[in-house]
């Protein structure tokens, strides 16, 4: 099998296997902690298994989305805060998911760079399980590649997917009808969206990502880099106490673009901008930049996340179930019978 010679390696063109395999070890307890009913196999294999049945499905319906966290990872990875972005690139994918409907069941995850750091990629991928735990979803596979020459020291990317089923039937929206009321979910911070305006405020402001944060406590850097809120289970359970008909993900477009996808043809929502306090990350963007209201709720969630399009009857029903569930809840408004937003109020 050998001439004795000592040839070029992979590790010589930049490629640690070793690296790798020693971050797969790293990283298989941190996997292990999100196994749920229906997991079948661990890290390490060609393919991950998930079985349905075992899940209690038994006509499923699959629903899937794919995401990033964009240019918050350059916050990140300027910063040397990688600890949240994996929980942001779990909530991007689920918090989508959980809008048709679905149950989030198994993620896979994506990492490139250019020379692996394995402290580095442990933390995000730490992340990326804790991500799942509060989620509900386990984290079954993903794919670490390790690519000189594509990235510059340091950077990396990162890519999610998540997988979800339904009952045949159950999928959202269904039923929105004029009336609805609409409550919206408190945001944790600017999520993961709208990052390559914030990255400009911040530079037009002439603050560093280490100076002081203007509206809390701790670093600019750090504030800004508040993991994206995860809605999965609080939103299930609203679903299965019955009379939500629709579910938006507030992410970039804000609520202007947003909650139109989830509202049938021809129909439209009235919201009120006095229901809810424009938090402060929101107010220190809005003054440095100059920024008109109209122009901030179509790119930042702007304090919401995630509205629900409810049944009037059971609105604060619904309401309380998911204040017992951890949330902020506020009565933005109703849907109308005429396309379009609506909005009444100031965004202050």
């Amino acid at each position: 099998m050998s001439d004795g010679k000592n040839g070029i390696t992979y590790a010589d063109a930049g490629v640690d296997i070793d690296a790798g395999n020693a971050l797969v070890d790293r990283i298989k307890p941190a996997a292990k902690r999100t196994n749920r009913a229906g997991t079948m196999s661990g890290l390490g294999g060609f393919g991950a298994l998930f079985d349905l049945k075992a899940a209690g499905y038994t006509d499923p319906v699959l629903v899937a989305a794919t995401d990033g966290v964009g240019t918050k990872l350059r916050i990140a990875i300027d910063t040397g805060h990688l600890d949240g972005v994996g929980i942001d690139l779990v909530a991007m994918c689920v918090n989508d998911l959980v809008c048709q409907g679905a149950e989030p069941l198994f993620f896979l995850d994506y990492f490139a760079t250019g020379k692996l750091d394995t402290e580095s990629a442990a933390r995000v991928i730490e992340g990326i399980a804790e991500g799942c735990v509060r989620s509900g979803a386990a984290l079954i596979g993903g794919e670490t590649a390790e690519m000189p020459g594509m990235y510059p020291a340091g950077d990396f990317d990162l890519a999610g997917f998540a997988v979800g089923a339904m009952e045949r039937g159950s999928d959202l929206p269904a039923g929105v009808t004029e009336g609805d009321v609409l409550l919206g979910l408190a945001s944790d911070g600017v999520h993961s969206n709208g990052y390559s305006l914030v990255r400009k405020l911040v530079e037009v402001s002439g603050l560093g990502w280490d100076a002081d944060c203007p509206w809390a406590e701790g670093s600019l850097g750090a504030a800004l880099l508040t993991p994206t809120r995860l809605y999965v289970k609080q939103a299930l359970a609203a679903v299965r106490a019955g009379g939500v008909h629709a579910l938006a993900h507030i992410t970039g477009g804000g609520l202007t673009e947003n909650l139109p996808r989830v509202l049938p043809e021809g129909m439209g929502a009235e919201i009120s901008l006095d229901a809810w306090d424009l938090p402060p990350v929101f107010k220190w963007m809005a003054e440095t930049g100059g920024i008109a209201p109209a122009e901030m709720l179509k790119t930042f969630n702007c304090g919401v996340g995630m509205v629900l399009a409810v049944d009037a009857s059971r609105a604060e029903a619904i309401a309380e179930l998911l204040r017992g569930e951890g949330e902020t809840v506020y009565m933005l408004g109703t849907v109308t019978g005429e396309a379009g937003m609506s909005y009444e109020g100031t965004l202050s």
